[in-house]
């Protein structure tokens, strides 16, 4: 590029204003009069993939154009999950601009349109990606959308039904792809064309070791232990999106209009999707004591729903894919907390990387299977 690019004041939306500005030149050679303006940073915090919306206005051929755009920006000590396979996952916006294109290409479940990628850390502080914005809405977490929000003030039972079908709709058809054919051999942990699912299970295993630096967790390690023992290991590999949640998905009017957040993407069996997508329905009305939405479909719903779309039953039982699931999110805990410990919002007396809800969760699911 002929502009140098100034370097990034930390969550100064000015210094993003023209930073993202010079970059978007770059990517669009034959655009004239590119401007970078309406910059958004809502609720950064640094602790995961940070998010900038922006606008960007330009002529092409004469006319004036102006596109909404999302920047998705590395954490400066990379992604929370752990690393599927080096280099090609090492960063976590590299793996999703991947994952992303590759899954947008088939057309088979809807995804932002993806745009750019930038690795050098220049240019923001950390790699980045950029992708069209989406309009729609997105489930809190915080209040939890079974809580509070559109779902529950504004949806109809019907409405609840047919977005929860819909979820379902876009996540079988990612768990369907042929993950071959659709050149996701970069992906593969084993190199060698047959992944397998116990190397899901080491490769959780040694980052949670890895994370805990010596740390007790006995809950985490019962976990470790109950899913080795009890592995289906006859379970078809295919493409899991890893993060399955009402959350990761942009909502129109009840339908799905995106998929998003793909940084837990794996070769796996897909019963993981169901399996966490579950997990996080438990988590949002069982374990808040939250009343069920009307209209929301059971969990045995859910799951034959699932398998009718998969075109065949759940491998081993659901408990496992649930346990596997919470043991999931119970690992990316440690190094979450970590950082919160590195950031001074936590000290090593209030620290959440073992103690927390989640472990919690994890005790009790394995208590009702023991």
């Amino acid at each position: 590029m002929s502009e140098a690019v100034p370097a990034k004041a930390v969550r100064d939306p000015e210094s993003f204003r023209e930073a993202l500005e010079v970059w978007s030149r770059g990517q669009r050679p034959d655009s004239t009069d590119l401007r970078v303006h309406d910059v958004d940073m809502p609720r950064a915090t640094g602790f995961s993939n940070e998010t900038v919306f922006f606008s960007a206005t330009y002529k092409e051929g004469g006319a004036e154009q102006t596109e909404r755009l999302v920047a998705r920006i590395e954490p400066r000590d990379l992604g929370l999950f752990p690393v599927q396979t080096s280099p090609a996952c090492d960063i976590s916006v590299g793996l999703q601009h991947r994952i992303m294109s590759s899954v947008g290409a088939t057309g088979v479940a809807p995804l932002p349109p993806i745009h750019g990628y930038e690795p050098d850390p220049a240019v923001l502080g950390s790699p980045f990606f950029v992708m069209g914005f989406v309009d729609g809405e997105i489930p809190a977490d915080v209040p939890r959308y079974s809580q509070a929000g559109f779902l529950v003030d504004d949806a109809t039972p019907a409405d609840r039904e047919a977005m929860i079908y819909s979820g379902l709709d876009a996540m079988t058809a990612i768990n369907s792809l042929d993950w071959k054919a659709t050149g996701l051999e970069w992906l593969d942990l084993s190199g060698t064309g047959n992944p397998t699912f116990q190397a899901q299970l080491d490769l959780y295993r040694a980052y949670c070791v890895r994370e805990l630096a010596g740390r007790d967790h006995p809950v985490m390690m019962r976990a470790l232990d109950w899913l080795d023992a009890n592995a289906p290991h006859d379970a078809p590999m295919a493409l899991s999106w890893g993060d399955a949640r009402l959350g990761n998905m942009i909502w129109s009017d009840f339908r799905c209009a995106a998929v998003v957040d793909w940084e837990a993407c794996a070769l796996s069996p897909p019963d993981a999707d169901i399996g966490w997508w579950l997990m996080f329905d438990r988590m949002s009305f069982d374990d808040l004591d939250a009343p069920r939405l009307e209209g929301f479909p059971t969990r045995e719903q859910m799951v034959s729903y699932w398998e009718t779309k998969m075109e065949r039953k759940v491998a081993g039982s659901i408990d496992y894919w649930e346990i596997f699931a919470t043991m999931r999110f119970d690992a990316i805990m440690i190094k979450l907390s970590d950082r919160f410990l590195a950031a001074g919002i936590q000290t090593e007396e209030t620290s959440t990387a073992v103690n927390n809800g989640v472990t919690e969760a994890l005790g009790r699911l394995l208590d009702n299977v023991s």
